[in-house]
């Protein structure tokens, strides 16, 4: 995502790649009721994105341009940066070379022609993905990182990680500063996107942040997307009488961020001087577990009856626990999180209730266990 260099009037518009999609259109509309004009580009092969490109055409149609085209399409992107990323941990770890080629590729391509259209800002969608397992610390209080669970702890269901002497380590809020450790092909994609972007920038000028977003919920969100975020095949599952699939043991930890929150981080990053050159955690700044959240939208959506299936299975490529510091993004960004977990999922489910969804379930699953994935 990039705002062309302008005048001080900042009338020129606002480019995004993946513009279609939940957080793009989220982004967009945010940008578009501050006066901003945007260009989305997207080729729509997500499920859900032409009922996200409508809503929003409906609402800001004169400031508004919808470009249906690949991000790898080199001479439809020149064009327009002259006047995505595609998501899915387990997915990309058997579609390898469409997830390498849309994350990789399409990012190379979009410098290229900035090479030639200089620009004001750039800022580039990474992932929380990219730390694998987040921060922890031993029972003598020391930080460890670099630490993963091999598959003997799998196969024993031994969840939590340890340390040499088999004493289990505490999760914490994971910092900017811990080493990646890169556990998927999205991950490795979505770390190559981010690098791409802070050195290309910083070798030519453009001032550029990465925002590394961690698990982000939200109305408009696609329900019949089987590789989706979790709160969504949560809700699929739900809708129709099916209760929510949970691998491990549920009590895995994650930092679920407002899509109205993020949206405001992209605009602050765009506006920002302080931030370039930077990699931000943008989350809540709150751990929840799994199975917790599975439970709380079970009974906002009056489906308490269906209980969380604990599957005691893993998928490789998974994570045990991993939340964001967010200290850092405050003190840069001035970025706070202004929507609580329970509002916004209050928020999400009355969405919800008003639509249908298509339980892909076994869609997505179904191949993850034919190549031996889950276990």
């Amino acid at each position: 995502m990039h705002e062309n260099k302008e005048s001080m009037l900042d009338l020129r518009p606002v480019l995004i790649t993946g513009g279609a999609g939940f957080i793009g259109t989220n982004l967009a509309d945010r940008l578009l009721r501050s006066g901003k004009s945007v260009i989305l580009f997207d080729n729509l092969s997500r499920t859900g994105v032409h009922h996200n490109l409508h809503w929003l055409m409906e609402r800001h149609s004169r400031r508004l341009v919808g470009i249906l085209e690949d991000v790898r399409d080199a001479t439809a992107l020149y064009e327009q940066v002259g006047k995505a990323s595609a998501v899915g941990v387990g997915q990309s770890m058997y579609e390898i070379e469409r997830y390498t080629s849309v994350n990789n590729l399409g990012t190379a391509i979009l410098l290229q022609c900035l090479l030639d259209h200089p620009v004001n800002r750039l800022v580039a969608a990474s992932s929380m993905s990219i730390y694998g397992e987040g921060l922890y610390r031993n029972a003598e209080g020391a930080w460890v990182q670099g630490i993963e669970r091999n598959e003997m702890q799998l196969q024993q269901c031994e969840w939590e990680l340890k340390d040499e002497q088999g004493r289990r380590l505490e999760p914490a809020p994971t910092r900017e500063s811990k080493l990646p450790t890169l556990a998927s092909v999205y991950a490795l994609s979505k770390y190559d996107q981010e690098r791409l972007c802070l050195m290309i920038g910083q070798a030519y000028g453009i001032p550029t942040v990465a925002l590394r977003l961690f698990n982000v919920y939200g109305t408009r969100q696609s329900l019949s997307n089987p590789y989706t975020g979790v709160l969504a095949i949560f809700a699929a599952r739900y809708l129709n009488q099916h209760p929510p699939f949970i691998y491990e043991d549920g009590l895995q930890q994650r930092d679920f961020v407002s899509v109205h929150d993020v949206a405001r981080a992209f605009r602050l990053a765009l506006e920002s001087d302080r931030a370039a050159g930077q990699a931000l955690n943008i989350g809540s700044g709150r751990s929840l577990c799994i199975k917790g959240v599975a439970l709380q939208m079970g009974r906002l959506l009056n489906q308490e009856h269906l209980t969380p299936q604990i599957t005691g299975k893993y998928r490789r490529g998974d994570i045990r626990h991993c939340f964001g510091d967010i200290e850092k993004a405050r003190h840069v960004l001035g970025y706070r999180p202004s929507i609580v977990f329970e509002e916004g999922l209050k928020e999400l489910s009355d969405w919800l209730s008003r639509q249908g969804a298509i339980d892909r379930l076994d869609e997505a699953t179904a191949p993850l266990s034919s190549r031996g994935l889950t276990r």
